[in-house]
């Protein structure tokens, strides 16, 4: 499948926030008491949301770079790019992951020509993790969010352009 990317519009953040994942991945369904929140943060340039969109304009996922990939109580220190992404639930668990993030590698490194990359995926997100690491991500670090009362642990990875394949 190839990818285009488009900077966020108003139309694709409501699309997406209508979105519905699953359980366990349900933790990634935005909060109906926030969807105006989520909104502006789609909307807002310093977070630089993507539309990923098939050759046809068909809304397939989304990515995001810097502050809005962090999740709070990590340690992100050391200079790089965070990415962010999500898959159009419909699309998710059919072996789409390696494809789409490296579109959005390509893209990213494009945009930004960042020396390493860094992504943040919840802990019990085996699909994600394993989609990274085929790109070469390794684990830097774990960590519990302060964000989740439940103590949900994600997990850091890192890849340096230089080792990308």
């Amino acid at each position: 499948m190839q990818f285009g990317f488009r900077v966020m519009s108003e139309e694709d953040a409501r699309a997406i926030l209508q979105w519905r994942y699953e359980a366990p991945y349900s933790i990634y369904n935005p909060d109906p008491a926030n969807l105006e929140d989520d909104l502006k943060g789609f909307l807002d340039p310093r977070y630089a949301y993507h539309s990923m969109v098939t050759e046809q304009g068909e809304l397939v996922g989304y990515c995001c770079f810097g502050l809005d990939a962090q999740v709070p109580g990590g340690d992100y220190s050391k200079d790089a790019l965070d990415v962010g992404a999500g898959l159009r639930p419909d699309l998710t668990g059919q072996g789409l992951g390696p494809g789409f993030l490296n579109a959005i590698l390509d893209f990213a490194g494009q945009e930004f020509a960042p020396a390493t990359f860094r992504a943040t995926v919840a802990a019990f997100n085996r699909r994600a993790l394993r989609a990274w690491e085929k790109l070469g991500f390794q684990p830097a670090q774990t960590f519990a969010s302060r964000v989740h009362p439940d103590g949900l642990r994600f997990v850091v990875l890192m890849r340096g352009v230089s080792f990308a394949e």
